[in-house]
Formats: structure tokens, C-alpha cells, sequence
């Protein structure tokens, strides 16, 4: 059909027509890549996020079941704890505690790969609680993603935690940053014997918390309280080296903390492996496993994996991008969006 537009007319739209199609290809970009991220600039912080109380009544009743056949643990939860949490929605978390619907198949006879697998980008592994483990946080110095991500304990950015070190990812999927206090006191964790078992990581091996045995090969042994090998690097910040991401900004300061490349790993500086991890006699396992544990320092809730990670945990990789996000993300089992995290999976370094 021919145009009713005089010659002049449409020469003069053209250059509007171009800046709206750069404008909608410009918003499809950002649509993919996701949320930006938050441009902080703290340097220093006292390694104590301010916490709110678990008073509250979680909404619903927690489901945890968990079904062993052959070599295969196939764990349903709806991600609802068994114990108090804090008043969600809260300043510093805008989310509201909604059920889940977890599927998870795993490995009931998991192996040591002989290397650690990086576990940030998608959940480390499931509480007995129903809950999940996630303890990254999506937020980076100056807003660029790269190897200064903040830590989530740091207290550098208020994440709105509660006193189960935990909050609420936007499509209401509580999870923990930390160690969750009132599923251990449910659970009578204590100093005095083993811990009961908190959980499963990804790859199939059990979680414990804090304390273990002396000798991992005598049930006998003593109790005692496992400890991270990682230690805070000294002096001030330098550039990270042999990261793809390592072009970003470093940030001035020292060494505290509030950054998770503040920290490295020092083989034998605690009882625990870089991945938090050690083979040890426990009582759900007599004969021996590798397995993690919670410590009170970090990582506190582990980093990385030995073994291979389930596709069921791996599928609630968020999309391209990092950490702890108040952003969607790919849902379980490709659902639809979920996640914690402020944006995408993190950088991988």
C-alpha cells in the first residue's frame, strides 16, 4: 500500500524510527542480562550483620520427606522451616515466606571427584528443614561483578537477615546465608556429641554442623569443634590475578572481611578441607564418609563441592550473572523465575 506520508514527512521520521528501534534493542539487552547491580562503595565493616528476631510463625507447615532407593535419594520439600523465623517482609528484604516445591534427586552413593567444584551460582545443598543452603550474595564493590563480592555475614550490605542468618528470596524461597541457629537448637546441637545430620549438599554427601570427632576413623574419639582452614589475607587489598573478571575495580582498605576474596585458603590451618569437608566416622554413616560441615568462621556454610553436582541443584542456577539476589532466576527444575539473589550466578574465578 502506498504510503500517505509527503517524501519530507518520512525522511524526517527516520531518525525517530531509529532511535526507538536502538532503544527497544538497548531494553532487550538489559531484559537478558538481568538486573543491574547495586554500586556500593563500603570498604571496611565489623563482620556483624544486624539481625532481626525469629519471632515469627513461618506461614504453613515445613515438609521435608526424603525417599532412598538403590543408589538414588530423592528429597520433596516445600521450603517452609520447622522453627521461628523473622517478620518477612522486613526492611532490607521486601519478600514474603512462600512454599516451594523441591525435587531433588541425588546421589545416595556420591564419589570424590579429587578436586573441588566451584558451588556458588546455584545452592550449596538442602537443610533437613526443607530449607536451602545459599549463602552467596549478589552484590559487588561499584556495582561490577567480578572477584569483590561482598560477603552476606559481612554486615557491609543489609540483607535483612534473620537471627537464622537467613531471608527471602522474591519468589518467597526462604533460605540460609549462615548457620541456621534455630534448626540446630531444634536439633540439640551441641558441643557434648556429634552434630545430628543439618543436611545434603548437592552432590550428595551429608552436611553436619561444627562438631565431629577427633580421629575421623574412631567413633571413639573425642568431640571436637571443626574449624575452617581459610584465614583473612594481610595488609591492604591488591588486585586479584587469574580471574576473568579480575580488570574490575580493587577496592582500597584492608583486609577484613567484608569481601569474599578477602579471604584464602591455608591447607591445614584448621581441621576442614578447602570445601569445609573431611572423611570421618559420624552416626548416620559408622563405616565412614566424606562429609561437610558448618563452621562458626568462613566460609561458614561451604563454597565449593568434592563430589558432582546434581543436575536437580545445578537447574536452579539463576541466570547469567551472581550471588544473592532480590532478583528472579530460572525456577526448580526450570520453573518459573525464583531465587534468591540480587541478579545472576556468580562470576566464576
Amino acid at each position: 500500500m502506498r504510503s500517505a506520508l509527503h517524501p519530507s514527512a518520512r525522511s524526517a521520521l527516520l531518525p525517530a524510527m531509529a532511535m526507538i528501534m536502538a532503544a527497544a534493542m538497548i531494553a532487550t539487552a538489559a531484559a537478558q542480562m538481568g538486573p543491574r547491580t547495586r554500586a556500593h562503595t563500603t570498604l571496611q565493616s565489623d563482620g556483624d550483620p544486624d539481625r532481626q528476631a525469629a519471632t515469627s510463625n513461618a506461614p504453613g507447615t515445613s515438609r521435608f520427606d526424603v525417599e532412598l532407593t538403590g543408589e538414588t535419594r530423592v528429597i520433596t520439600a516445600n521450603g517452609i522451616p520447622d522453627h521461628l523465623v523473622g517478620s518477612f517482609p522486613s526492611r532490607g528484604n521486601p519478600n514474603r515466606i512462600q512454599a516451594q516445591s523441591y525435587r531433588l534427586v541425588l546421589d545416595a552413593v556420591p564419589r570424590l571427584t579429587g578436586r573441588a567444584t566451584d558451588a556458588r551460582g546455584f545452592p550449596f545443598g538442602i537443610a533437613v528443614s526443607g530449607v536451602m543452603f545459599d549463602p552467596g550474595a549478589a552484590e559487588w564493590y561499584q556495582g561490577q561483578r567480578g572477584p569483590w563480592q561482598y560477603e552476606a555475614l559481612s554486615g557491609a550490605v543489609s540483607l535483612g537477615l534473620d537471627a537464622n542468618n537467613a531471608h527471602v528470596q522474591p519468589d518467597g524461597s526462604y533460605h540460609y546465608h549462615g548457620l541456621p541457629v534455630g534448626l540446630m537448637t531444634a536439633l540439640g546441637v551441641s558441643r557434648d556429641s556429634h552434630s545430628a545430620l543439618i543436611g545434603w549438599a548437592a552432590d550428595g554427601f551429608p552436611i553436619y554442623a561444627k562438631y565431629g570427632h577427633l580421629n575421623g576413623e574412631d567413633p571413639a574419639s573425642p568431640i571436637i569443634e571443626h574449624t575452617s582452614s581459610y584465614r583473612l589475607k594481610q595488609g591492604t587489598r591488591q588486585p586479584v590475578t587469574g580471574s576473568s573478571r579480575a580488570s574490575s575495580t580493587t577496592p582500597g582498605g584492608y583486609y577484613d572481611g567484608t569481601f569474599v576474596a578477602d579471604y584464602e585458603y591455608v591447607p591445614g590451618s584448621g581441621t576442614l578441607d578447602e570445601c569445609n569437608g573431611t572423611t570421618t566416622v559420624t552416626p548416620e554413616f559408622p563405616g565412614g564418609t566424606y562429609a561437610y560441615f558448618l563452621t562458626d568462621d568462613w566460609p561458614v556454610i561451604p563454597r565449593c563441592l568434592m563430589g558432582t553436582p546434581s543436575e536437580s541443584f545445578t537447574s536452579l542456577r539463576p541466570g547469567p550473572g551472581g550471588g544473592d539476589r532480590n532478583g528472579p532466576r530460572r525456577g526448580q527444575n526450570g520453573g518459573p523465575p525464583s531465587g534468591d539473589r540480587f541478579g545472576r550466578p556468580p562470576p566464576r574465578f
